[in-house]
Order: C-alpha cells, then structure tokens, then sequence
C-alpha cells in the first residue's frame, strides 16, 4: 500500500512538472508572437513614413502627401526615399555598396599635375596671297591673240601671253614718231610721247626700235611679270577690253601656305614661333615641320575657329593648294607650375556652372556631395580646376549621372536643382480656382506668379487646382488668392467681384 501511495505522490510531481513546462511555452509563445507583431506593425510604420511624400523624377523640387502627377511635367510621382546622411551634412546623398556595383560608379583622387597637351589641328595647303599676281590690259583694244589656253599652265617671267590690237598704242607710237623729228627744237613734247608709251608699259627697248624704224606697230604684247602658274584666264581671243582689265592670275608655287583652324579652346596652347608638325594626307610616306607665323585675331563667328598659318618650302612643286593636311602642337599649358587636375568624365554642364560629386571621408557608408567647380583649361582627357577642388579629394569620375539621378530624387543639391539660398524654405500648396478655357489658365496663372516669393504656378483646366512652389519667409497664401480674385477668377476661399467678372470675356465667365 505505502509503495502505491509513493507512486501516485510521484505521478502527481511529474504531471504538475509538465504542467508547468507546457504553461512555460504558450505564455513564452504569446509573449514572443506579441513582440513579432509590434516588431511588424513598428515596421510598417516606418514604411508609411517613408512613403508619405511624394516626389517628381525630373521636378524634385514638387512634394506632396499622396500619390498623383506632377503640376509641371505630368509623369507620376514617386515615394521619396529617405537616405541615411553624415551628421551636420544634409546636402550629401548616400548611395549603398551594392548601387555603386551596379551603377558603375568609379571615383578617382584630385592631383596636381603639369599640364602639357597634344593638339591636333586640321587644314590644308592653300597659295601664298603675297605671290599672287593679277595681269591687267594696259591699253584699251581687243585681244588678238591668246598664247595661254588653259589655267594650270606655267608660264615665266617675260613670257608673252597675249596680243592686244590698240588704236590707242597707233595714235602715241604715230605722235613719238612727230615728235622724234623737232626733238632738239621742242625735246618737252618728244619726252612727253615716250612717257605716254612707257605708261602703257613698253620698254625703253621697244620704244628704240620703234623709233629708229619708223614704222608703228598694230599690236602690244602682254607678257608675264613673274614666274607662276595661270591660276585664272577672264578672256578669250576676240574680246574688247578696257585699260585695266584683268586677264590672267598668276601665283608663284614655290612657297605655299599650310592653313590650320584651331578651335578657341585650343587657342591658349598654341603661340607664334611654336613648331607645329604636319603630314598631307595625299603624301602619307612625307613628313614636314614648320614653325607657327601667324594666328587670326579673329574668331570665325560660325565655325568658332581661328587660322593658325605656317609657310611650307614648296620647290619640288609636290604640295598643292587644296590638299589636306593635320598638325600636331605639342605644348605645355599656359601657367607655370602644376595644376589641379580632374578626368573630363568628372564634370557635369549646367549651362553656366560646372558641377562634380565628391565623395566625403568619415564615414562608413558612401557619401557624394555636389560641388560647384571653376575650371581652366583642358588638356588631354582633364580639365584643370581653378578653383572648387582641394588636391586629395576623391570626386565621381564614371557613373556620375547616377550620383546626380540619386541626389535629384532625394532633393539634394544636384545638377538640375541648386542649392536654396540661406533663408529660403519653400514649401508646396494648392487651391481650387474657377475658370473654363485656357485664356482662364493664362490669367490665372499670370495673376499667381505677380505675387513675390512664387517660384511655380500651375493651374490644371480639369480639375481647376491651382499648384504653387512658393517661399514661406515670403508669401502668405491668402495674398496669391486676393491676387487670383482681382483677376476675375473665384477661389476656394474668396469671390471675384462681380464688376471684374462681368469684365471677362465670354468664354472665361465660369459662373451659372
């Protein structure tokens, strides 16, 4: 009996034991599930929270409380992310390990170097304008005879190139001969008819012989003043000239001109006396040199190009005018000393500034900051830094669209969207406005944008919402609905009177 009894006492110990591991569980069950559940709901809010504004892609500066389209461009909004900052820095964006891989983002410190660049320059061989000549008719008459057919012929100085018949040259031959006769009576009037002959460019030769033979001649020869090349003929055989009138261009070959354009940029690296390097593209196997004597003051407004000119030895005749040529200028930059020096692919353009993203030291997670940078001028694949840039910081050098996509849509300082003024706190409203047509929209808006301190006004014809970007410190909204209501227009909170309503035209009077 006392064995039964301790067994039943033991059964007992056990059953509560197990009692108790089993009470142990469910209230450690619904302890645990009850934290879970306020881990969540926690959770959740947080995701509401940040999700609670909504944003524009290519507007960041638009910011309201639900999603819908932006005033501005009518792309959806989206949630506005919520990207951990360095303290004290709220203008830097952060972008995670993970985005940088996939965006491809590379950085790459700022360094002093000393600049030179490699200019390459395109032109083409062109004829010296000092060798240029043009052969004029010294006397009125018609053209006899053409010696020279064909442009591109050689011709050599004394070379005749065609026969003029003048009754002009018969009439001052026939008065030299007169006056031949009483020269040592009246030698003023003799003198006078050989001048009048050498003026329509006979030789005192020629003058000689026509004197000692008596006879005149009908024809005066044109003959070539230098040696060159016919680069024109503007006659033909039987054509009547006047005294002056051009009859062949004639070029000496035998020093050409080697026009390069240089863009302005290059301009800085490029001076006078500078040796310049240039193969023709007809003569691959040739390689010439010369030195720089002459650069355009003048920027072509078109081509934003100005000529840099080298003289070319040209005896052989193998460089002809038009061939093409490209030169290579070696030449250090225009300071002395180093320079700041950043990829080209570092740099953003925003019309008048210059912006690059550098990355900020100090912190676990990786920080870009917008900086706004002065540059000098470019050489190779940099750019030089006037000012902006400290030696030793690290700025975005590939993926930096990516960086500025990221800041744009968290509304940090970035390319499309500059930093606030100190001050300024914008902040974004909206209000119902009536109004039917879109002249309606035009005074409405007009009348929104007169108040100082809006920076956007946009009135949807749809739903007859007027959006506003406006200053806080600046604006009371009260002031763009009085200004909205003295337009004609009735808005959420004031009436239009009735005599400036009445005012409008037929199709904006919105009132039944």
């Amino acid at each position: 009996m006392k064995k039964i009894k301790d067994l039943k006492i033991l059964s007992n110990r056990y059953i509560k034991g197990l009692a108790l591991v089993v009470a142990g569980i469910l209230i450690g069950s619904l302890f645990f599930h009850h934290k879970e559940d306020k881990t969540n709901v926690k959770s959740q809010s947080v995701e509401e929270s940040r999700r609670s504004v909504w944003t524009c892609a290519m507007h960041p500066q638009i910011r309201k409380d639900k999603p819908g389209k932006c005033p501005i461009c009518g792309m959806d909004l989206v949630p506005l992310s919520h990207n951990k900052v360095a303290p004290g820095d709220s203008d830097a964006v952060s972008i995670s390990s993970v985005d940088m891989r996939l965006a491809g983002i590379q950085t790459s410190k700022v360094t002093k170097q000393l600049p030179g660049k490699e200019i390459r320059l395109y032109g083409r061989v062109e004829a010296d304008e000092r060798n240029l000549r043009s052969l004029v008719a010294q006397v009125q008459g018609r053209i006899e005879n053409l010696n020279i057919n064909f442009t591109g012929e050689t011709v050599n100085k004394g070379q005749k190139l065609a026969e003029i018949y003048s009754s002009d040259l018969i009439t001052a031959q026939q008065e030299l001969l007169e006056t031949a006769k009483s020269k040592n009576k009246q030698p003023e009037l003799y003198e006078a008819a050989k001048e009048k002959l050498r003026q329509m460019k006979l030789s005192d030769t020629q003058i000689a012989l026509m004197e000692s033979s008596g006879i005149a001649i009908s024809t005066f020869e044109v003959l070539a003043g230098s040696t060159g090349t016919v680069t024109s003929r503007k006659v033909n055989n039987g054509d009547y000239v006047s005294k002056g009138t051009p009859l062949f261009e004639v070029v000496d070959l035998s020093k050409v001109w080697i026009i390069f354009d240089a863009y302005e940029s290059d301009l800085p690296f490029i001076k006078k006396e500078e040796k310049i390097a240039f193969n023709i593209q007809a003569l691959p196997e040739n390689h010439f040199s010369g030195k720089i004597d002459f650069i355009d003051p003048v920027i072509d407004p078109v081509t934003r190009v100005a000529e840099v000119r080298i003289e070319a030895d040209n005896g052989s005749g193998e460089l002809k005018p038009g061939m093409f040529a490209t030169g290579i200028v070696t030449s250090p930059a225009p300071k002395n000393g180093d320079l700041l020096a950043i990829p080209r692919s570092a740099v953003l353009w925003t019309g008048k500034r210059s912006v690059v993203y550098v990355k900020q030291t100090g912190t676990a997670e990786a920080l870009f900051k917008m900086h706004e940078i002065t540059l000098g001028p470019a050489f190779g694949e940099s750019y030089s830094v006037s000012a902006g840039l400290s030696e030793g910081e690290e700025v975005v050098t590939y993926g930096t669209f990516s960086v500025d996509a990221a800041a744009q849509l968290d509304g940090k300082p970035s390319m499309m969207n500059t930093p606030a003024e100190p001050g300024i706190k914008m902040e974004h409203a909206d209000f119902h406005v009536s109004g039917d047509c879109e002249l309606c929209k035009a005074r409405i808006e007009k009348a929104a944008l007169s108040v100082k301190g809006i920076s956007h006004a946009e009135w949807d014809i749809k739903t007859r919402m007027l959006d506003l970007l406006y200053d806080v410190n600046k604006v009371d909204v009260l002031d763009v609905h009085k200004s909205v209501a003295a337009a004609g227009h009735d808005t959420q909170f004031l009436k239009a009177a009735d005599e400036i309503y009445n005012a409008l035209p037929e199709c904006c009077r919105y009132r039944k």
